[in-house]
């Protein structure tokens, strides 16, 4: 261990920083400040300032054209991108496409899914959007895949109600689940657009107008009757939150075990 390192240990550890952050990709890169700052249309005081946490909140446009120079010499990770946008404060704030979310599915999430048959087990937005599923799921819940949401699929296909034995239920759960979810986003615009889209179906307007919210299910049964056969199966449900770098928040993951 050098001096300097162990002069560091003696401290106590901190909080991270935009402007530590920031010094290292500039080391880590060997660029100078002066040159950094000369790339990215600042003043190295600037810079200086930035990294010695005597300014903490840059501008947009300043934090992108800084990683677009340190990009030039070695392209930062997402998780580097988005830490440092973070503590600069500029998470990010717009909504993700559904082809943006399903691009997040990375091939060992879909070998997860793969793993997890013959449970059903999906990926799902907060909009509850399908981005991803298994063969198990698909066959569980026919139709669901061609509507590609959850809440389509209950309120405007006839095969829900086949499919799921308690609808009624089930139905309800869905709308104050997608209540208590979207009530932590601040309402954005795309909140309204949500609902006005979801409002065509009558019942899923009645079940809103309740404005009961939820944030999980009780530990009963989901039961699923095979509309070919009539055999009902019971499943445990189970939902958590799928890390995305790139969309913290916009992702989860649902699992279903079959009860013998």
């Amino acid at each position: 261990m050098t001096v300097q390192q162990t002069a560091e240990h003696e401290y106590p550890p901190q909080p991270p920083t935009l402007g530590q952050l920031l010094r290292q990709l500039r080391d880590a890169r060997q660029i100078s400040r002066e040159r950094l700052a000369f790339a990215a249309g600042v003043s190295a005081s600037y810079l200086t300032h930035l990294e010695q946490g005597q300014r903490d909140r840059p501008t947009h446009s300043v934090v992108k054209a800084l990683v677009q120079q340190l990009d030039t010499v070695i392209e930062l990770s997402d998780t580097e991108h988005r830490h440092l946008h973070d503590l600069a404060g500029l998470a990010e704030t717009s909504v993700p496409t559904v082809a943006q979310l399903q691009a997040e599915i990375t091939p060992e999430m879909h070998h997860g899914l793969t793993l997890h048959s013959p449970n059903p087990a999906a990926y799902f937005d907060v909009r509850l959007n399908l981005l991803a599923c298994n063969n198990a799921y698909d066959t569980a819940l026919p139709g669901l895949t061609g509507e590609g949401n959850w809440v389509r699929w209950m309120f405007g296909n006839e095969l829900s109600k086949q499919v799921m034995v308690d609808w009624e239920q089930e139905a309800w759960l869905a709308v104050s689940r997608l209540r208590g979810i979207l009530g932590g986003s601040g309402s954005p615009d795309w909140f309204a657009e949500l609902i006005t889209e979801y409002g065509v179906y009558p019942h899923f307007r009645r079940l809103w107008a309740h404005n009961a919210a939820s944030f999980g299910r009780a530990q009963t049964p989901v039961r699923l009757r095979d509309p070919a056969t009539g055999e009902c199966t019971r499943y445990y449900s189970q939902s958590f939150g799928a890390l995305s770098i790139r969309y913290p928040g916009w992702i989860g993951f649902v699992s279903c075990l079959r009860i013998p």
